[in-house]
């Protein structure tokens, strides 16, 4: 009988150990148990963050820029975890992004006083803006303030400051205004990369529509490289066209990728109500960024100049009706038009424009330039004191002229 229980005793201790082992290797298999049951790799996971620390971020000429870099950039705010569980991934990166750029856009109202048939008549306008740095710097759009004589600048917190623009370029559609502000209440936004913006991707714009402050609407990128014309006539090139509900009050706001970034600014809209209808417009953040240095520091754009005041557009080319007296133009023998005087009899001179002693400009660098756009687009991709070939037909004679390229006033 000894020996039967011994080795009853034996058999049980056997099957202990062996549900020992198995339930020790379910636990390194499943992990441990969830106290509520669950386990735990089948919960929710966490919202995602805005990815500052992929950012690339261009810089100003001479390798400063007044936005944060990405290690400057601050950290997500602290979200409620619980009411963010049941939302989809992207429902939550839009709450995130969101949470994390909001307290940047401010809300700008502008005012001006013109002379009408009953006096003075003033007259209100609104926009949006960025905060840029903790310096109290601000962008947004040349035409939200253009011609304005007051700006004010309402902050996330509803604090109120009297702005001063600083520097603008019309060319660009971009001014930069400065407040003083506690710079604990200044968030400034993290630049992104334009250039790497693709059609088909997700993007956030955060502005104030007819006075709604910091209001978010989302859309995707629908074109690139699109062209609008700025007001001084110029056109802006690369322009990003979305599909965001872009309404008045938004110019000036920014765009967003779905890191948080800023890839462009929000600046027109094609509809025939001046309401959004699915066709906006954003200024891309490149563009911005090359030109951000020299608007804080000089209040506008230093650019290179070729000295030719006045063309005709022609189906050939543009013919130079007026060159800047002293200026790189005529320094290098460029020919404007001249005056023919022909003689029909004593004492009778009659005077007529001879189009054929102009030059007919036809290409910078020997890129071929149809309008006067072309021409300063071309021109302006150099720096004042370079010397670049200006072709021209002369004589019925294509010739290359070369001109030391002066600055624009």
């Amino acid at each position: 009988m000894s020996e039967g229980r011994a080795s009853t005793a034996t058999t049980v201790l056997g099957h202990l150990v062996t549900a020992g082992l198995t339930l020790a290797l379910a636990v390194l298999l499943l992990g441990r148990p969830h106290p509520q049951g669950k386990i735990a790799a089948q919960r929710p996971p966490a919202p995602p963050r805005p990815s500052f620390e992929l950012v690339q971020e261009p810089t100003a000429p001479g390798g400063a820029t007044s936005a944060p870099t990405a290690a400057e950039a601050p950290p997500a705010p602290a979200l409620d975890v619980e009411a963010l569980k049941d939302l989809d991934p992207e429902e939550r990166n839009n709450v995130v992004v969101y949470a994390s750029v909001n307290k940047s856009v401010v809300n700008i109202t502008t005012e001006s006083e013109a002379q009408g048939f009953f006096g003075d008549e003033s007259s209100t306008g609104t926009g949006s803006g960025f905060v840029i740095d903790k310096k109290g710097n601000l962008l947004t759009n040349f035409h939200v303030v253009q011609g304005a004589d007051v700006v004010r600048v309402t902050l996330f917190d509803g604090a109120s400051h009297e702005a001063k623009v600083i520097g603008v370029d019309a060319s660009n559609d971009v001014a930069v205004l400065k407040v003083d502000a506690d710079p604990a209440k200044l968030f400034p936004v993290v630049m992104g990369d334009s250039s790497r913006v693709l059609v088909g991707q997700k993007i956030m714009a955060i502005g104030n529509p007819f006075g709604l402050e910091r209001t978010l609407t989302t859309g995707i990128v629908s074109s690139l490289d699109r062209s609008l014309k700025a007001k001084n006539g110029r056109m802006i090139r690369g322009i990003i066209q979305t599909d965001a509900a872009i309404n008045p009050g938004n110019s000036g706001g920014p765009l967003l990728n779905s890191h948080g970034q800023v890839i462009g600014m929000n600046t027109a809209i094609v509809s025939s109500v001046g309401q959004s209808a699915g066709v906006s417009f954003a200024v891309p953040i490149n563009s911005i960024s090359r030109i951000l240095r020299q608007l804080i520091e000089d209040g506008r754009v230093i650019r290179a100049d070729l000295g030719v005041a006045r063309v005709y557009t022609t189906e050939e080319g543009l013919l130079v009706l007026a060159i800047a007296e002293g200026g790189p133009a005529e320094r290098a023998g460029i020919r404007p038009i001249q005056m023919k005087l022909e003689r029909l009899g004593p004492g009778f001179v009659r005077r007529s424009i001879d189009p054929d002693s102009a030059d007919l400009i036809v290409a910078v660098e020997h890129k071929r330039v149809k309008t006067v756009d072309e021409l300063l687009t071309e021109v302006e991709k150099h720096q004042p004191g370079d010397t670049i070939r200006i072709t021209v037909v002369r004589d019925g004679k294509p010739t290359d002229v070369p001109v030391e390229l002066g600055r624009s006033s």
